[in-house]
Formats: structure tokens, sequence, C-alpha cells
């Protein structure tokens, strides 16, 4: 038995069908005797979405870049 950690996102996870899949990969995984850890970062193009709000919604002169530069700075 090994343990597997098994990352997803973006486009892998981007809807129902896909989201499906990743799932049908990951019970395989357990099927054949393993441990999983599984990762899920965020949907296709909601990364984008997300950097975008402070941007749009700032909280005072300076404050929505600010913002802007620390979700980069962390990734």
């Amino acid at each position: 038995m090994a343990l597997i950690v098994q990352k997803y996102g973006g486009t892998s996870v981007a809807n129902v069908e896909r989201i499906k899949a990743v799932a049908e990969r990951v019970a395989k995984t357990i099927r054949a005797g393993n441990q999983v850890v599984v990762v899920v970062s965020a949907m296709s193009g909601e990364t984008d979405k997300l950097i975008a709000l402070p941007i749009r919604y700032p909280r005072g002169p300076e404050k929505g870049r600010w913002t802007c530069s620390c979700l980069r700075a962390r990734g």
C-alpha cells in the first residue's frame, strides 16, 4: 500500500463531467489498495476572478492595488 497525493485544478475540475472523472480516478486508486490525499484547487477561470475582485472593489484609494499585489505574491 502506498500513500499517493493527487492534485487537481483548472480544467480538470471545470465542470460536472470532469469532476466525476476526477472522482473515478481517486476511487480507482483507493480500490487498488492505496491511501490517497486529494488536493483540489480552483476551477478553470476562478483564480482570475478572485484576483480581479480587489481591483473592482477596493477599500480605500490604494487598498485594491495592495491586496492584488499580496494575492499575486502568495500564488
